[in-house]
């Protein structure tokens, strides 16, 4: 089996944090995003993951790259890096990857994470993951019939026929058809809202006999934007067994931790209180300071701060109170 990875937006409802770094390798609970997606995936194949196909903007570089080829390795695949250097679409970005639209597959969008209890493997149905929400419009939805099959795809619809929205997370039998159906569109410039658009494709596979069944999944966590990533961490560290939440290589001094904390290796925390629902990357030092549902990047230095929903960037430092935070890379906040 393989796994698509489609990550090539340059992820502008997350900036600052997405000027130095692509969106799927900000840290959830410890981990990349897209590390914590290809994980979950590969714990719920019922057979060996062959390759992962990551599809990325050329302007990621080199050691993005490396970092994507690790994560493949860590669930024993092989790493195949793609290309998609316009955002031209859903239909596509997958298609970017046609070398590996092969056999049996799983097409996983990079800002999106899920927890499910389901198994996949040879004979699994079509199934296209969704999740009923209260405004459909920005999504793709599915329509039922009474058996429960799929009967209609509709890309972002202004009027409402649907509130189970598409997650992003599609599985296939025949990654062949797949590819040619894409290709057609692309062939036949058959866009919808100025995309090529994967819905469209799904639609054809359907006219032609291809069934599909929803999936539903337990709990789908966004990672859109900074809020939404900030609640997807809060609920991924309540997943976690308390064994893998404090690196031994951490440090806490005369301070207070409410559970959920993840701390990496290399954290120091004196005379602070942090949770819940706080996650702190390696080398940060955070002293004097009172912390809840927020995410600290690597080597963030936070004095006298008093933060809640929060993000702090990578060399990032906060000196003194400020209630609500998104800051990038390598930025100061000094307030008296």
């Amino acid at each position: 089996m393989n796994i698509i990875v489609p990550m090539a937006g340059l992820g502008k409802r997350m900036r600052p944090h997405t000027l130095t770094v692509p969106k799927p390798l900000i840290p959830i609970a410890g981990k990349p995003i897209v590390q914590r997606l290809v994980e979950d995936i590969a714990r719920v194949c019922g057979e060996k993951v062959d390759e992962v196909n990551f599809i990325i903007h050329p302007s990621f570089g080199k050691e993005v790259e490396s970092k994507l080829t690790a994560i493949a390795a860590s669930v024993g695949a092989a790493c195949k890096i793609s290309y998609q250097e316009k955002a031209l679409g859903t239909a596509h970005a997958i298609l970017c990857a046609k070398e590996s639209l092969q056999g049996n597959l799983v097409v996983a969008f990079a800002d999106t994470l899920f927890k499910a209890d389901f198994r996949l493997a040879k004979g699994h149905p079509n199934t296209i993951w969704v999740q009923k929400v209260e405004d459909p419009r920005p999504f793709g939805v599915v329509k039922l019939d009474n058996q429960g099959h799929i009967t209609d795809f509709v890309e972002k619809p202004e009027q409402f026929v649907s509130d189970l929205a598409i997650i992003g997370i599609y599985y296939f039998q025949d990654g062949e058809m797949l590819c040619k159906e894409l290709q057609y569109l692309l062939d036949n410039d058959i866009m919808d809202k100025g995309e090529y658009q994967l819905t469209n494709a799904l639609e054809n596979m359907k006219n032609k006999g291809v069934a599909f069944v929803p999936g539903q999944v337990e709990e789908w966590l966004d990672c859109g934007n900074k809020n939404a990533t900030v609640h997807t961490n809060s609920r991924y560290l309540e997943y976690l067994p308390a064994s893998d939440l404090i690196s031994p290589g951490a440090v806490t001094e005369n301070s207070v931790l409410i559970h959920p904390v993840y701390l990496a290796d290399g954290v120091v925390v004196r005379n602070s209180v942090l949770g819940p629902h706080v996650s702190v990357g390696s080398g940060s030092v955070i002293e004097n300071s009172v912390i809840e549902s927020s995410i600290i990047q690597e080597k963030a230095e936070l004095k006298n701060a008093l933060i809640k929903n929060s993000m702090v960037g990578n060399h990032a430092a906060v000196k003194g109170r400020a209630a609500d935070l998104s800051l990038g890379d390598y930025n100061v906040i000094h307030t008296s």
